[in-house]
């Protein structure tokens, strides 16, 4: 099996465990690279060199620097989607759990996954049929956090009046996390997610927020 077919999200019995990242290794050391000096400064040759192969062979897992990119992507979002999606089958109807859910889901990813999440920071530097690809499946979570503070809201359990804004500042202060967040800090990433979890009900003005 190739390394582009085996650049696939791992299976998981709990959303909330996210193991070691195991990716192939010419993904982990084109991940490594672009993480410390991004994308446009990264070479095909010095992944090739890194990894321990010639051009030659690299190209033959992957046609070019941007189908690498794309792969990393891949991962990215088929990681953070499944842990999503099982937060919210977990959650059930109930707005408040799913929003809970779905915090704690891509908070747990941003800390657990530092450097895979970092990509976002490189999402200008696919193309334009790429970009859009990205862009789809980034709205997927964004419409599924919409549905679940909308309904909140409805049902009289979030009192914000301002549902886009604080679903923008939700994704925004969730995805810093990649930015700041450190292992060896003062906080695990399930005592940060707990944190952020608290931090978006009060966005959305939670009516029985302790």
């Amino acid at each position: 099996m190739s390394d582009a077919v085996a650049a696939v999200a791992p299976a998981f019995d709990d959303w909330r465990h996210y193991p070691p990242l195991n990716l192939p290794k010419i993904l982990d050391v084109a991940l490594t690279e672009i993480v410390e000096h991004g994308y446009d400064a990264t070479s095909v040759r010095t992944i090739a060199a890194a990894v321990g192969v010639t051009v030659p062979a690299l190209y033959y897992h992957y046609d070019n620097k941007q189908a690498i990119l794309v792969a990393l992507f891949d991962h990215a979002m088929a990681t953070v989607s499944a842990h999503v999606d099982a937060a919210l089958v977990e959650a059930g109807t109930d707005p408040v759990r799913r929003l809970s859910a779905m915090v704690e889901a891509i908070a747990l990813y941003m800390a657990n996954y530092r450097d895979l999440a970092f990509l976002d920071s490189e999402h200008r530097s696919l193309t334009e049929d790429n970009s859009r690809w990205y862009r789809e499946h980034r709205d997927t979570i964004d419409q599924q956090l919409r549905e679940a503070i909308e309904d909140g809201c409805r049902a009289g359990v979030f009192a914000t009046r301002v549902p886009d804004s604080a679903r923008r500042a939700i994704l925004s202060m969730c995805q810093g996390i990649a930015g700041w967040y450190r292992p060896d800090g003062p906080r695990t990433p399930a005592e940060t997610a707990r944190d952020y979890v608290h931090i978006a009900l009060a966005a959305v003005e939670f009516s029985d927020l302790a």
